[in-house]
């Protein structure tokens, strides 16, 4: 992938992590960036080798890829989350 689909891509997943998390109020448009990219890192890091799929960063655009991603940011704010805030939900 180019970097601005990387770009594109990483924001879009942010954006649906973040209203999965409710934390879409709470988030701009970097954010949502930084949070789809760390999030596919930390999800390609922690489902890839369980699922043997890959991660928009391992330039693998697939379902797959999307959801590991996805799955990813989701932990990323859930960790996010429960440092700053005490709790998750």
């Amino acid at each position: 992938m180019g970097f601005i689909s990387w770009i594109i891509v990483g924001g879009l997943i942010g954006w649906v992590a973040s209203i999965i998390m409710s934390t879409d109020a709470q988030q701009g448009m970097l954010l949502n960036i930084v949070v789809g990219i760390v999030g596919a890192l930390l999800g390609g890091w922690l489902l890839a080798p369980y699922v043997g799929g890959g991660t928009i960063n391992a330039n693998d655009f697939s379902v797959t890829s999307l959801l590991v991603s996805l799955v990813g940011a989701v932990v990323l704010l859930a960790i996010v989350k429960l440092l700053f805030r005490g709790r998750i939900g």
